[in-house]
């Protein structure tokens, strides 16, 4: 059972005062914490926020109105307020300079203090009832896995519900974390093959050499290590699904043997002659734009066109930001559950962060950075302290620095910026040397695949340049 006590923090040098707060508080139905000086009340509120801190002006050591001012910067939608025995108009004005919700006198007016927390506790309860109310509206709003209130994906939606009992090829476009899968799936669900397999195959993962008898299968003997008959993904999906993700990255002989299985609906194993008949609907996604891969010569036309029948493309996170706290409540909900903690939903200030920031990576790093905060959070929310660590990790910056560094230098007041080129050459070469040359785990490190990483490597001349070393001040050896 959730815990539904708001937090106070009572931050006073005389203990007196300390048990009197903390009496009065938990009759109010507060969770009450205390401490003596203010070095401890911000290692405290940096281990677990509070809605609210009853802070002493005069103390030993750091004074209130400095703790006031930490606590604005580590959690700004913290209220609190002052008490001092030592008014004066000066500090009063400071207080409320500062963001003080009250200044108390002493000895207490406790009628007033009563008041003060009562007011607090109800504003708490309405904050998670609306908290509560968005996890609700977010389950209600779920489609196949997917969560979505804006016209954008309510429009994807609605495309699927039309498409899933009559499509059998289906291209699905949209950058990387979008929910190309979770889209494939969905066709699959709610049409007339739900009852048979649904089958993944990652194109870019596949050794290309591989590729045929992964797809079509092959004979005993076929070639070395074929040591007995196997069957393809095509023949294990006959009836249902098969999903080509990143269907892009298909070498351009595989390409030809795809188009052949979709107009023949028949696959034919490596090293036979013998064609078999298959029923198997094919639903492809790319996060390339795959008009400008045709037009490069890296993907066939026919092929786009026979895979484009109809085309789903997702939007980016950054296009549908409203409904960025509802796949938020989504996911803090999901998390609660399995880390079995008491999480409400976020703070204002870690609810701002989310919306101001860029998410290249969009929903699925939006759940990787909920994730991780949903584990350090302590308490009942998730604080703006429990999501900077992981949106950092995720290098994550606000939506108005990712278009300021997408601008020209010049517009930025740059004398001579680096081209584009250049910046993307030397990142390919700062990733390969912090990872000692190995190409593979570069590859996964810039989120791309491992063929569309050797095509770089190609571009810039760096194809037999390995570096040695993890310090980029060195050279790359040759």
């Amino acid at each position: 059972m959730q815990n539904q006590r708001p937090r106070l923090l009572v931050v006073d040098d005389d203990r007196a005062i300390l048990t009197l707060i903390g009496t009065i508080a938990l009759a109010e139905g507060f969770d009450v914490a205390t401490t003596t000086n203010g070095e401890d009340a911000m290692k405290q509120l940096r281990q677990r926020p509070a809605e609210l801190v009853l802070l002493d002006l005069r103390m030993p050591g750091i004074t209130g109105l400095d703790v006031l001012r930490s606590i604005r910067d580590v959690s700004p939608k913290c209220k609190v307020v002052l008490m001092t025995g030592f008014a004066t108009i000066d500090s009063a004005v400071e207080a409320v300079k500062l963001g003080a919700l009250d200044y108390l006198t002493k000895p207490f007016d406790l009628q007033r203090l009563r008041q003060l927390l009562a007011t607090v506790r109800d504003e708490a309860a309405q904050r998670r009832e609306v908290l509560t109310l968005e996890g609700d509206l977010a389950q209600r709003l779920e489609f196949c896995g997917m969560v979505g209130r804006g016209p954008a994906m309510q429009e994807v939606f609605g495309l699927i519900r039309r498409l899933a009992p009559h499509v059998r090829t289906a291209l699905i476009s949209g950058e990387t974390g979008t929910g190309k899968e979770l889209v494939a799936r969905a066709l699959h669900k709610l049409g007339p093959r739900s009852s048979k397999r649904f089958v993944t195959v990652n194109c870019s993962a596949v050794v290309e050499t591989l590729f045929e008898s992964e797809l079509f299968g092959h004979v005993r003997g076929a070639f070395t290590g074929a040591t007995e008959h196997k069957a393809g993904l095509f023949e294990t999906a006959d009836g249902g699904t098969l999903f080509l993700d990143e269907v892009g990255e298909l070498p351009p002989p595989v390409q030809a043997k795809l188009l052949r299985v979709l107009e023949e609906s028949e696959v034919q194993r490596v090293g036979s002659l013998e064609p078999r008949k298959i029923d198997v609907r094919v639903v492809a996604a790319t996060n390339r734009d795959l008009l400008t891969e045709v037009a490069a010569g890296r993907f066939r036309n026919d092929l786009y066109y026979r895979l484009n029948i109809v085309d789903i493309r997702l939007p980016k996170l950054s296009e549908r930001r409203e409904d960025i706290p509802y796949l938020t409540a989504a996911f803090v909900r999901g998390f609660s559950q399995r880390f079995n903690k008491p999480l409400v939903g976020l703070t204002p200030g870690a609810e701002r962060m989310l919306q101001e920031a860029a998410w290249d990576g969009n929903v699925r790093q939006l759940r990787n950075v909920i994730e991780r905060a949903c584990i350090l959070a302590e308490g009942d929310f998730v604080s703006e302290g429990d999501l900077s660590g992981s949106m950092q990790e995720q290098r994550l910056v606000p939506a108005a620095a990712a278009a300021s560094a997408a601008l020209p230098g010049a517009a930025r007041g740059e004398s001579s910026p680096a081209p584009l080129v250049e910046v993307e050459r030397e990142h390919i070469i700062r990733t390969l040397q912090q990872v000692r040359g190995n190409k593979a785990v570069a590859a996964r490190l810039l989120g791309i695949s491992r063929r569309a990483f050797y095509r770089q490597l190609e571009r810039h001349g760096l194809h037999q340049r390995i570096p040695m070393s993890t310090r980029t001040n060195e050279p790359v050896s040759s």
